[in-house]
């Protein structure tokens, strides 16, 4: 496997939780392989302190160079992630086998790119 699927089970997704979202997230970036789908099928609502720390964690991810992608957003959660500008930023897709194939091909691009890399440094 090239990636970790994580998909909460709670429908509803508060403030109380934003803080849990990073205890989640965060650690598999020490894991192998330490790309993230975060699927959010289940989740019907949630509030923006909970949107703002996803695309905190998202850009997190995104620094140490490895992928998080976001799936199955329902209507309502897609609604206050676009009205917060968030959703312009976050790497989102309808379902989880198109993010599968994001972080499959964000794995190929750097792989180029270690490559390009290392001949420009030679």
């Amino acid at each position: 496997e090239k990636f970790n699927v994580i998909t909460p089970a709670d429908s509803q997704i508060t403030a109380n939780m934003a803080e849990e979202w990073e205890d989640w997230l965060l650690p598999c970036l020490a894991k192998d392989p330490p790309h993230v789908v975060l699927n959010l099928s289940n989740v019907n609502d949630m509030d923006s302190r909970s949107g703002e720390k996803i695309c905190q964690i998202q850009q997190s991810f995104y620094e140490k160079n490895c992928s998080f992608v976001i799936c199955g957003l329902k209507p309502a959660v897609e609604k206050m992630l676009d009205e917060h500008g968030w959703l312009e930023v976050m790497n989102v897709t309808p379902t989880e086998s198109e993010a599968w194939d994001i972080v499959q091909m964000e794995e190929i691009e750097r792989e180029l790119m270690e490559g390009f890399d290392e001949e420009s440094n030679t």
